[in-house]
């Protein structure tokens, strides 16, 4: 959520033109994440996000705008997107594909506690109870293809034991490939940064926008990897347990997805490792962007092959 396309007041009138969304009173750049471009914009009427993509396609994206709205529809605390005069979700400004959506109250945690593990995970079980009925697909992305494109690409930037840990993953998860487990629409990255809260009650979960169909197990693994994870990028028992509690009040894990999990946490922590990593080398320009540090997820991944054994109690 950085600012790369930069927009003026007159374009943003221009562009507010095209909805029912009343005049604009003021905007400001949001100086984080590291994809798209987003502003808090504030009308007489709203409280709203704008999103300019930079990457994404106008068919992926009705996609993500679409399951939003479906999610929102179903009671899971998520901005609905608004419609623009010609019926659609999506809109153009400044030459990328752009979009509002409501702004949701409430703030993200830093330092989530058990109970705030437990009101998100209690969530996103609901989620995964009825993302199997959107209609829509989207392939995954970060899949398995592109873990190894990425390691093709950081081969020579990294040392040995370093590639030769990405390999050894590789092949694991070419063995035991996550697309035989339940599948559904997933976030794919409810990190603690896409959840708002007020106290301890979850009041939206926002930036769908690496969205797809992929295991609902995974996406449940890469939120245990944020949300349980410690200061010395170990993962927490009690967060960990609160959240898998709350998840599995909505939706039980099957058994193929409990014999999984161990890989499940380690796929979604290379993920993560690779991505910053590649971040951290070929940095893309741009105003208020942040990198962020890849040896969170190098440690984390360390750290469940480590304790394979211990991350199973968890689903107890």
């Amino acid at each position: 959520m950085s600012v790369f396309t930069p927009v003026h007041e007159p374009e943003l009138r221009a562009f507010l033109s095209s909805y029912d969304a009343g005049a604009l009173q003021h905007f400001e750049g949001i100086a984080a994440g590291i994809e798209n471009t987003n502003y808090f914009v504030t009308t007489d009427q709203h409280a709203l996000v704008l999103t300019l993509f930079e990457h994404h396609q106008a068919e992926e994206l009705h996609y993500f705008l679409d399951l939003m709205a479906f999610f929102s529809e179903h009671d899971i605390p998520t901005a609905h997107p608004l419609c623009a005069a010609n019926g659609s979700y999506l809109n153009t400004l400044n030459g990328k594909p752009a979009a509002l959506v409501q702004r949701l109250r409430g703030r993200s945690i830093e330092t989530p506690t058990p109970a705030h593990c437990a009101a998100l995970g209690a969530t996103l079980g609901r989620a995964h109870r009825v993302s199997p009925e959107f209609s829509g697909h989207r392939p995954p992305d970060r899949a398995r293809d592109w873990a190894g494109d990425i390691a093709q690409l950081l081969d020579g930037h990294l040392p040995a034991a370093e590639s030769d840990l990405i390999a050894e993953e590789l092949a694991a998860q070419t063995a035991a490939p996550r697309s035989s487990l339940p599948q559904g629409a997933i976030h794919a990255d409810l990190f603690c940064d896409n959840a708002l809260f007020d106290g301890e009650q979850l009041t939206g979960i926002i930036d769908w926008y690496y969205a797809c169909n992929d295991a609902l197990g995974y996406d449940l693994a890469v939120t245990v990897n944020d949300w349980c994870r410690t200061a010395d990028h170990r993962i927490d028992p009690a967060r960990a347990q609160a959240l898998l509690h709350g998840y599995q009040q909505e939706r039980r894990l099957t058994a193929e997805e409990r014999a999984a999990w161990p890989l499940l946490l380690r796929s979604a922590a290379l993920r993560f490792w690779l991505s910053r990593q590649k971040d951290w080398l070929f940095p893309r320009e741009g105003a208020l962007t942040f990198r962020k540090d890849p040896r969170v997820f190098f440690d984390l991944l360390q750290h469940h092959r480590a304790t394979q054994a211990q991350c199973r109690a968890w689903l107890a």
